[in-house]
């Protein structure tokens, strides 16, 4: 449920009054009813019966010119300034009626047929909305007490009533006379039909009947229907019309007649009063001090509004309702439930005050009569309350005044984006430089360059950008960030000032009380206005606007100093000016963010020099090394020095360069730094055109071996570049052979590169690199080379011998594939040469792995007589027991193969032997023919078919689609079962 603070101040000035209307100038008598019409008629009854018209008319002399624009459309156009109500300034009395000595105690407007309804004295009363005509007394009707008519909320909510009458064809008084029995006065209500234009509806309330009524002097009693005692207030909404009573309220439904409570009242309670919301099409029910708002079958929706005070009236105006008591008028807001203003025009005990609004429900003018006068109140136009709240400052209350006014559709979103654009520059100039870029955010519409001037003073590359557009004029116009601060601050210093002296200002008590510093307040301003253009650069925006916000978007950061940020945008795809930047770059000392500046605009030249130079400097110790720490898969940290930062960056561009000179000029204090990057550079698959190798060959320093292994080595393996046997070949492996045992670029070792490069590559010649190593200890190599021209003895040599890798030479015999390879490999172990030792145990390991492989009487003729008995017994076992073995399972494979070939052979005489009984009855499987005298053939599944059918089928596939050439059938045999 919705409340309100009744001590909350008020904030909004939502109407104003317009002007005051005395009666008693024209009849010394006191106000009992009124009533507003759309054509700005006032109708004004009294309690000596009369009834007053009263017309305000904007188009005096005395007033203004009103504009002739749309309201709306104002509305809708942020940069309009013109108040399209116009003041009313003058009201004129038209005319008076009177219908007799009693008050009139209501007015009921059909504006829609130009008629007027009067209630006096229990009578009905018709006129024209002119009070022209002579005025009708409707006297069938009599003790009326109350009047109301239907409100219908949309044309497929509400029943047709015109079908309860059957008495078209009769005249007026025989019609109503025929219903009411001729001067019957009815306990109950009756429901009235007024049809006329658009089918008008009403109701009257005659002490307890409800009777709908007809058009003008054609009246017709359409259903009465049984009430209750003691109607005090009464609406028609649809088909339901409530009544309240000073027991509670009850819903009566003017098609069924049914009637329900909907909640009864406390004992000691206010009278009951109904007040129909037109706007919404809802029903406001009062209960004391309480307004419970209920659709039309008396369900509460939303929330309800609580007043100071049981009200005297109530009305409605937009979104809002208004409610008046002791010479006091509040505004409730319908959804918040908030009193939003306050307004008196009495003093308390001045009587029963009556509120009258217009029916629409968005009118722009309220009447509010006390017993001697008549206050007419305007509403203030939206835009004009608006810039009242900005004007005092009070900017959550304009931001909620246009979030509702948008939920009702009565503003736009780009007016919504106006009002938030204009606050933000109210904010800025009031030093809130947070909140101001959030209302910023918040607008649609407002544009980046809007904020240049506050960084770049005029003029400048982007002065024709930025719109010049001064809102409402509330605020200064744009100014540099530096000017508006000062002004901020001597604005605050004012207000201190005052402030001693008993003066309020606007400024916000939190700078009077601890005032802000400059610097405080430039950081501040420069944070914000950098994030509002971090946002922007995520907008769809024109491309100087892009320049200019990235361009200016730098400037900030370099005021801030902020280098993380200045080289991330720089680095990144910008719209930065170079030639606005780079002189502040140079001259503030921000050479890495100009380096990636350059490098992102494509000018590499520049770029390279400027790490050239920040590599130079920092190893020589004119510049402070920037180490930069960097996190390992590990956990650990590894401290990279500036030298190897430019290096690195410089590479980044180096790889995607194709000028081969700008590339060749820098690769030398690259490779200085770091080797690994110049080998990343002159490999980089990211170029378009690739370098020339000769000249790339040609300027790698001599010393540099290792960058020239590793290019050499790039060439013949990745780009396949070097035509077999090429010069370049014998080139690298010199290289390597030359830098064996140095320290390496490389995560291998340069023996295992050089034996991978050996197997790998066909481009050289071996006699050659063998001659080349030949005094050398490269034995693995020597074998890889020996191996390639196909001498398998120095190859099983090497590894047996000099090496004495018994596993590789056991390998290498299993690939050359020879049994005699084995007997060889044993032979050199058991015979080395050259007054070596005979090497038993790699011997032993021999016949181990590969003792069945070998003859055992060769083995034993190359045994050596100095070999131990132990071991030359155990081997030899072991290979007789293996030849057993092998012998006795071959036997066994022979038997079992001459069994499944004797099961076979009986299976297929079996088969071929088996006869088959076809008499005249027998059908073919697969036409379904009689067989007879015919050929047949029979398939293994023993399914039988004629010839015809077996030549269409096929000899391996039988009628049941099995295929037994891919799914034999197996018939269990005396040896072969399932």
């Amino acid at each position: 449920m919705a409340t309100t603070n009744t001590d909350t101040p008020t904030t909004r000035t939502v109407i104003e009054p317009l002007l005051t209307f005395d009666p008693t100038l024209h009849l010394h008598t006191s106000i009992k009813s009124i009533a507003t019409s759309s054509q700005s008629f006032i109708y004004l009854g009294t309690s000596s019966g009369s009834l007053l018209l009263l017309s305000i008319n904007p188009n005096t002399p005395n007033d203004k010119t009103p504009s002739t624009k749309d309201p709306k459309s104002t509305l809708d156009d942020p940069n309009s300034t013109l108040d399209f109500d116009v003041p009313f300034r003058n009201v004129s009395f038209i005319k008076s009626v009177t219908f007799g000595d009693s008050a009139v105690e209501t007015v009921l407007l059909l504006d829609e047929i130009g008629k007027v309804i009067v209630l006096s004295d229990g009578f009905l009363f018709l006129t024209d909305s002119g009070l022209v005509q002579p005025v009708k007394k409707l006297g069938f009707l009599k003790g009326v007490s109350f009047i109301t008519k239907r409100v219908k909320s949309s044309e497929s909510e509400c029943s047709d009533l015109s079908g309860f009458s059957s008495l078209e064809g009769s005249s007026a008084s025989s019609r109503i006379l025929s219903r009411l029995g001729g001067g019957v006065r009815g306990n109950g209500v009756k429901d009235f039909v007024q049809k006329g234009e658009g089918d008008y509806v009403f109701a009257v309330v005659a002490e307890l009947r409800v009777v709908p009524n007809d058009k003008e002097v054609d009246l017709l009693v359409l259903k009465e229907m049984q009430c209750i005692d003691g109607v005090k207030t009464i609406v028609w909404i649809n088909d339901s019309i409530i009544v309240g009573t000073v027991i509670g309220y009850s819903l009566f439904s003017c098609i069924t007649g049914q009637s329900g409570v909907i909640f009864t009242l406390p004992d000691v309670s206010s009278l009951p009063f109904l007040k129909v919301l037109w706007k919404e099409k809802k029903v406001l029910l009062l209960v004391d001090n309480v307004g419970i708002i209920a659709d039309e079958h008396g369900q509460p929706v939303g929330g309800s509004l609580v007043f100071r005070k049981g009200p005297d009236s109530v009305g409605e105006l937009a979104s809002y309702v208004i409610v008046v008591r002791d010479g006091k008028l509040e505004l409730y807001h319908k959804k918040s439930g908030d009193r939003v203003q306050t307004v008196s025009f009495g003093s308390e005990g001045s009587g029963p005050c009556i509120v009258a609004d217009e029916e629409s429900g968005n009118g722009k003018l309220v009447a509010v009569a006390t017993p001697t006068k008549v206050i007419f109140y305007r509403r203030v136009p939206t835009e004009e309350q608006i810039k009242d709240l900005l004007r005092k400052k009070n900017f959550k209350e304009a931001v909620s005044l246009v979030e509702e006014l948008k939920s009702d559709g009565e503003i736009s979103n780009e007016m919504l984006s106006f009002v938030h654009a204009q606050i933000g520059f109210l904010l800025l100039f009031d030093l809130h430089f947070e909140e101001a870029v959030n209302h910023f955010l918040q607008s649609e519409t407002m544009q980046p360059s809007e904020i240049f001037p506050f960084i770049m003073r005029d003029p400048n590359r982007w002065s024709l950008l930025v719109p010049r557009n001064r809102y409402w004029g509330l605020h200064p116009p744009p100014a540099p960030l530096e000017d508006v601060v000062d002004d901020g601050l001597m604005a605050i210093q004012r207000a201190i000032f005052l402030k001693k002296a008993g003066v309020d200002t606007t400024v916000h008590e939190d700078f009077v009380l601890n005032p802000p510093t400059r610097a405080d307040l430039l950081e501040l301003a420069i944070k914000n206005m950098s994030r509002y253009l971090e946002v922007s650069r995520e907008k769809e925006l024109t491309l100087s606007v892009r320049e200019g916000v990235d361009t200016l978007l730098m400037y900030l950061y370099r005021a801030l100093n902020r280098i993380d940020d200045m080289e991330r945008l720089a680095s990144s795809g910008n719209s930065c000016i170079v030639e606005e930047l780079e002189t502040l770059l140079d001259e503030s000392g921000h050479l890495r963010t100009l380096a990636f500046l350059y490098a992102s605009k494509g000018m590499s030249s520049k770029a390279l020099t400027i790490w050239r130079i920040l590599a130079k400097n920092y190893s020589s110790g004119l510049w402070k090394d920037p180490a930069l720490e960097h996190e390992l898969p590990d956990g650990n940290t590894n401290v990279i020095s500036g030298r190897e930062v430019a290096a690195t960056e410089a590479s980044k561009i180096l790889e995607e360069l194709c000028d081969q000179d700008l590339v060749l000029q820098h690769l030398g204090w690259i490779a200085d730094v770091n080797p690994v990057l110049t080998v990343q550079v002159l490999t980089s698959e990211k170029r378009v055109d690739q370098l020339s190798p000769d000249e790339v060959i040609a300027s790698i320093d001599p010393k540099k071996v290792e960058i020239l292994q590793r290019y050499l080595q790039w060439l013949i393996e990745d780009q396949d570049s070097l035509p077999p046997k090429g010069p370049d070949e014998g080139r690298l492996e010199e290289t390597e052979i030359s830098d064996l045992g140095g320290n390496s670029i490389f995560q291998s070792p340069v023996r295992d590169r050089l034996q991978i490069f050996l197997q790998s590559s066909d481009l050289f010649d071996p006699e050659e690199v063998l001659d080349l190593i030949e005094g050398s200890e490269l034995w693995l190599e020597k074998a890889i080379l020996y191996r390639k021209l196909g001498q398998e003895t120095l190859v099983l040599q090497i590894l047996a011998l000099k090496l004495e890798d018994s596993e590789a030479a056991e390998q290498y015999c299993a690939e050359i594939g020879r049994p005699d390879a084995y007997m060889q490999l044993l032979d050199m172990y058991l015979d080395p040469q050259n007054g070596k030792e005979p090497m038993f145990n790699a011997a032993v390991r021999l016949l181990h792995n590969h003792g069945e492989s070998l003859d055992p009487l060769q083995v034993l003729e190359t045994l050596s007589p100095n070999m131990p008995l132990q071991l030359a017994s155990d081997t030899i076992l072991r290979m007789f027991r293996a030849r057993l073995h092998h012998h006795r399972q071959g036997q066994i494979v022979h038997n079992l193969s001459r069994a499944l070939n004797v099961d076979a052979k009986l299976a297929r005489l079996e088969e071929r032997s088996r006869h088959v009984q076809i008499n005249d009855e027998s059908l073919c499987d697969s036409c379904h023919a009689r067989l007879g005298t015919k050929l047949f053939a029979m398939y293994p599944d023993d399914t039988v078919v004629c010839y015809k059918c077996f030549r269409r089928l096929g000899e391996s596939t039988s009628v049941t689609g099995r295929d037994f050439k891919r799914d034999p059938l197996i018939k269990p045999g005396w040896l072969v079962t399932r």
